[in-house]
Parts: C-alpha cells; structure tokens; sequence
C-alpha cells in the first residue's frame, strides 16, 4: 500500500469513513498540515480492507471510557510506552520482560483488555487477523485523547505488530523518565528526531491520568525540592505521608479528568506532579513553549497531534518486516 508523503488524508476516502468522521472534523480545530507519513503508512490503509476500522474504536471507547474514565489515559500511556521501546509495534502488549519491567508494570490492565476487545471486534467484521494489534493501540491512544475532550488527529496506517518483547533493560534505558530533567529529556527525544515543542507538547498528555507517590516522593522527602510551590507540596504530603506510600494522585490538580491545557498552568505555578514536568518550565529552551501553551489551547493542541503523528511513527514495521499477530 503505496503511502502518502506529505499531506494529511486525502479529501475522497471511503464514505463510511467521512460519515465516521464528521463529529470529529467538525467541532475541532486541525493541524493545517500534518508531518509525512512513515514508507509503508497510509491515510487510507484499510479502506478497502477494513473501511468502519475507525468507527469500530470509536464506539467501544465512547462506552468504555464512559463507564470508566480512567481508562484514557491508560491507553494514552500505553501507545507512549509502546513506541518509544523498539518502535510502535504492539510489543508492550506481550507477554515477557517488556511488559514486565518496572515502568510497565503500572500500565492499566483495562488499557490491554480494551485493545484486546477492540481487535476481537475488528477480527469479527473485518476477517481474521486483517487489523495489526499496533494500529489498534494507535487508532485508541487517539480516541481516548479525543474523548477526554482533546483534538483529534489523522492516524496513519498499516503498521505491523513485532514478534518479541524487548529486555527488561531495553525497556528501562529507553522510557523517558518522570525523574529526568528536561536536559535529559531533550537529548533522549531527539534520538527520535523529536524536538523541544515536541517534548513539551507529549508531556501535555499529563493534562489526564495518575501518579503513584514512590514516583515523585523524592521531591518531598527528606526535604522539598525548592522547585515545588509550598501549598502543593503540603498538599501531595497528605496523600503521600512518608515515603514508598502505597497512594497516588491525579496529574493534573485543575481539571484531573479533561484533556486541556491546565497542565501548562499548573506548571507555570509550581504545581508540576513530576519532575520531568517542573523542569520544563524551569529551562530556559523549554520555558517559553509551555507559556504559549498555557495561553493558547488552540496552540496546544496542534502542536500535540503534530508530535503524536511523528510519534506514533517510530521504528514502525511494515509490510513483511513484522506480522498481524493472531492474538494481541
């Protein structure tokens, strides 16, 4: 499947497509133009194949995340979590010492039953094994941004599912870390060609989800990390008493639930859970990106789809570099 170069979807693709479409494209700003897509990736991958692919997500996640809003960002985090561990390639979905090491162990369990049901229904109306378990977590990762009331973004397609899971320390050297300042941040993005608005515009997906105090207790204790403001941390102690508590909190402390871009306030008021988060505000190369994200959500948005687009480009497989895997 010959794959487009420079341009988001092509205004033609199938009908059911367009009509699965029009909610989205309707009632959210787009990008004006979107980073070329990865050889062997399509806009319209499964058109023929596959055409209600989208629409089949779509609806399983307007229910699921419904019922359970946790469920967002844990796929958020997932496709995260996938990609930059040997490419987007479904292989944090296997079982084995990726999806076993300590940064995963974390991962929702109904993150993975949601990709499993979602491709369970794709093989059901598609045929077997027509849908590649690494779009599906693509396709999700998207939706669960959208329907948490973030902007939504053309996926490429066609990507392949690997075959293995990577070592327990492949996974760890190659997930950035909440512990990493944003020198370090920069420099391991841009072994991925990401740059600054890019690293600055991913964090932004901790504008939903959680964190667990053991990640970010070494800002409390034995002492305050001076970067922390005083009533956020008098707050974070009362949920994290001492350290290793068993507890966790929401990322962001202003609107813990939607998509938006009080993460960047938080930041800009010394109310960054991590400090991967704090220190973006605290360098002076990434300070000024989350002052005009801060002010202009609009700005936010586009530049998170662009560096979503790239993202979930990574090391991707295609065409008989990897397989459909018969089960995710």
């Amino acid at each position: 499947m010959a794959s487009s170069t420079s341009t988001c979807p092509p205004p033609l693709l199938a009908l059911a497509f367009i009509i699965s479409s029009l909610v989205f494209f309707s009632t959210l700003p787009q990008a004006e133009s979107c980073p070329p897509s990865a050889n062997g990736l399509s806009w319209s991958f499964y058109e023929t194949s596959c055409p209600m692919l989208e629409q089949i997500v779509r609806d399983y996640l307007k229910k699921a995340i419904r019922k359970h809003a946790g469920l967002a960002p844990g796929l958020l985090r997932m496709h995260f979590h996938d990609c930059f561990v040997q490419g987007c390639d479904a292989s944090v979905l296997l079982d084995g010492p990726e999806k076993e090491s300590v940064p995963n162990l974390t991962l929702r369990p109904s993150a993975f039953k949601a990709i499993k049901d979602i491709r369970t229904l794709t093989d059901h109306q598609c045929g077997y094994r027509t849908v590649s378990c690494a779009d599906v977590t693509a396709l999700a990762a998207r939706d669960a941004v959208y329907l948490s009331g973030g902007p939504h973004y053309p996926v490429p397609l066609g990507r392949r599912d690997g075959f293995r899971s990577a070592t327990n320390e492949t996974t760890i050297a190659s997930l950035p870390s909440p512990s990493s300042d944003a020198s370090i941040l920069l420099c391991n993005l841009s072994k991925h060609h990401l740059d600054a608005t890019d690293l600055v515009a991913l964090s932004g997906g901790h504008t939903i989800g959680i964190g667990h105090c053991n990640i970010f207790d070494d800002r409390l204790y034995p002492g305050q990390d001076p970067t922390m403001g005083k009533i956020f941390a008098k707050s974070l102690r009362r949920t994290c008493p001492a350290k290793n508590t068993d507890n966790a909190t929401v990322l962001d402390m202003r609107s813990p639930y939607t998509f938006d871009n009080k993460y960047y306030v938080n930041i800009m008021n010394r109310q960054g859970l991590f400090t991967s988060d704090q220190s973006l505000y605290t360098d002076s190369r990434t300070r000024p990106i989350v002052t005009s994200f801060a002010v202009n959500q609009s700005l936010f948005f586009e530049k998170f789809a662009a560096a979503m687009i790239k993202l979930g480009q990574l090391d991707v497989l295609t065409g008989n570099q990897g397989e459909i895997r018969a089960q995710c």
